[in-house]
């Protein structure tokens, strides 16, 4: 079944009251919408099938058709070299947006990939953009979307050329915890829908490094780790690691000696 067969119409009554527990206000509610405005979101704005673990939202070379907001579950997105080596450039959480990869040259230049079952709505590109220049407050939302894509990518860069593995680690960490917050949910308590290993090629260690790094988080009491499930139980502690200066202090303790 291709995308165009798998969308249909939501109803935005639903959509509204799904919006309020998925944390999608942002795109689809910002602040000053009257109800023409609503009705306007409401006739182009769609559900995608449900995607699978290892399902493909998009590839290099798809074309541009739809942002995407995810409703539930997680994915991935990545590029590919021309060696055939892969880099995850971010994971994707409920209440989050994807699909932005594709809007400076109308192709995506990226592969999303679901980590588990995923629900997403998909806002059609072309007719958001319509939209967007009778709505200034989704035309201003949209801009602040872009301006944090570009966030989360200078600060992927920094953490890869700047800090040892333990501090990228951290941060990952710290990165989730204030994600997570945002979208209102729990700061301190979540699941790592990703693997470790995945963990790894995102953040430029090798599998081993990530597992020695939580290893030693837990052994100091910094988070508490069971399968998939994380509970950071020093979230200070955990920031103050974030830099050279407390790694130092921290490796050279009695507590990881």
């Amino acid at each position: 079944m291709g995308e165009s067969e798998a969308l249909h119409l939501v109803d935005f009554k639903n959509l509204k009251v799904s919006c309020g527990n998925c944390n999608l206000h942002e795109l689809c509610l910002p602040r000053g919408l009257d109800s023409s405005d609503l009705e306007k979101l409401d006739r182009v704005t769609r559900r995608v099938r449900p995607l699978h673990k290892g399902d493909v939202l998009f590839r290099p070379g798809d074309s541009l058709t739809s942002l995407y907001a995810v409703r539930s579950g997680c994915l991935k997105l990545y590029i590919s070299s021309n060696e055939g080596e892969d880099q995850i450039t971010g994971f994707y959480l409920p209440g989050e947006i994807l699909g932005l990869d594709g809007v400076e040259s109308d192709v995506h230049t990226c592969t999303a990939v679901a980590l588990e079952t995923s629900t997403l709505c998909a806002f059609p590109y072309k007719n958001l953009y319509e939209i967007c220049k009778h709505v200034p407050a989704l035309h201003d939302q949209m801009f602040r979307l872009l301006g944090r894509e570009l966030s989360h990518e200078n600060q992927l860069l920094l953490t890869i050329n700047k800090k040892n593995a333990e501090e990228r680690i951290a941060t990952f960490l710290v990165s989730l915890s204030a994600r997570f917050k945002g979208l209102g949910y729990s700061a301190t308590e979540f699941r790592l829908n990703m693997s470790r290993a995945e963990i790894g090629n995102y953040l430029g260690l090798t599998i081993e490094t990530v597992s020695r790094g939580l290893n030693r988080f837990q052994k100091i009491g910094l988070i508490s780790i069971q399968r998939k499930h994380i509970k950071i139980l020093d979230l200070a502690g955990l920031r103050g690691f974030c830099s050279h200066q407390q790694s130092v202090q921290l490796k050279s303790g009695p507590s990881v000696a």
